[in-house]
């Protein structure tokens, strides 16, 4: 299969180095703002009306013409339905650089998250398990993924690695295990890419589904998937489809080609990097389109966004460790469908921007993406 977009280059995120050493790194967004700048808008705010100038994702311009209120707005879907006939949350608290110390401090539980979307290599799951631990949230409650690293992808090293992860979040199943990358190491040297399970994870598949039927996985998927690595595994005969596939996906890379595949053949689609990369966040938030449709729903940009990604038909992924962004962020809306069509039509007409992509990064000999 073919497509007509190119992906444009832009700054990768290694997720070797990437998901490993970024996770050290601070939110972007955080500044510090002088004692100046402060007083300032205090006076400000003290003489005019400017609560919608001041958001919890910072400063836009006031909005003009009329506003909703935002508890008119209709609810988008709260879960979306697995072939196991389980209901998944559609909006998930991704931990994904979450340094130690903010996973257990933060309010998601408390706010009303169920969906806590993890992995082993973001070495925080520990902190995870003791965070629900802490929160006296029923197990039976909460909606649990983590990640099979391409280092355990043979089919010898799949349940110990599994069973780490179980151990550290302090529960005796997943509610959905994901196969990371569609790339697999060998065990012995760093990053020594095992060529044969990597061409062919049907043997990695057959594991993962015998884990299913072992109980210690109610559902198992696959992440960072094109269609081709899709259709290479589904060629098989497979007990179990995917139930998932978590990519990048944003207004700067919607990837329509692969949602559209993805619908049509039954495969629900997560989001991480809804509101785009670090790098991208501010520039996402300052989208007129976004801007214009915040104003008139009496929303937040970022609302805006996660909500646009959820009526798209996809699982959101927003990861912050901000209470009030948490908050924020579990809250979404129906968009109008005239605003909707504007905004993925916006999405639409810029070259596809994506940013994680570790193939240089690993010095494999091709593109994990190529044949999109």
């Amino acid at each position: 299969m073919s497509f007509s977009q190119k992906y444009q280059q832009l700054p990768t995120v290694d997720k070797d180095a990437g998901e490993q050493e970024s996770l050290q790194r601070k939110d972007p967004r955080k500044r510090r703002i002088p004692l100046f700048v402060v007083a300032t808008i205090i006076i400000i705010c003290a003489s005019l009306p400017c609560i919608r100038m001041i958001r919890s994702r910072g400063l836009w311009a006031a909005c003009h013409g009329s506003q909703r209120h935002s508890s008119t707005l209709a609810k988008l879907p709260s879960h979306y339905t697995l072939p196991s006939g389980d209901k998944i949350p559609s909006v998930a608290l991704g931990v994904w650089q979450a340094g130690k110390g903010e996973v257990g401090n933060a309010t998601a539980l408390t706010a009303g998250y169920r969906h806590i979307d993890g992995a082993w290599i973001y070495r925080n799951e520990e902190e995870v398990g003791q965070a629900i631990k802490a929160s006296s949230v029923p197990r039976e409650e909460l909606w649990l993924t983590s990640k099979l690293w391409n280092t355990f992808h043979a089919p010898e090293d799949i349940e110990t690695a599994l069973d780490q992860s179980l151990s550290m979040l302090g529960t005796d199943y997943l509610d959905l295990y994901l196969i990371h990358w569609p790339v697999a190491f060998k065990k012995e040297g760093n990053n020594i890419l095992d060529e044969d399970l990597t061409a062919d994870p049907y043997p990695t598949w057959q594991k993962l589904e015998e884990l299913v039927d072992k109980g210690k996985i109610r559902n198992i998927g696959i992440s960072n998937f094109n269609i081709r690595r899709i259709q290479n595994l589904t060629a098989n005969k497979l007990k179990y489809q995917p139930a998932v596939n978590q990519v990048e996906l944003n207004f700067w890379n919607p990837q329509p080609e692969l949602l559209k595949w993805s619908k049509e053949n039954g495969l629900l689609l997560e989001a991480y990097s809804p509101l785009g990369s670090d790098k991208q966040v501010g520039n996402s938030l300052s989208i007129p389109e976004v801007k214009d449709i915040a104003c008139k729903l009496g929303v937040t940009p970022a609302q805006v966004i996660i909500s646009w990604s959820v009526q798209r038909g996809t699982i959101v992924l927003p990861k912050s460790v901000t209470p009030s962004r948490i908050v924020e962020n579990l809250e979404v809306f129906e968009i109008p469908q005239e605003d909707f069509e504007l905004l993925e039509k916006a999405a639409g007409s810029h070259p596809p921007q994506r940013v994680v992509n570790p193939s240089m990064g690993w010095k494999l000999p091709f593109d994990v993406f190529d044949g999109q």
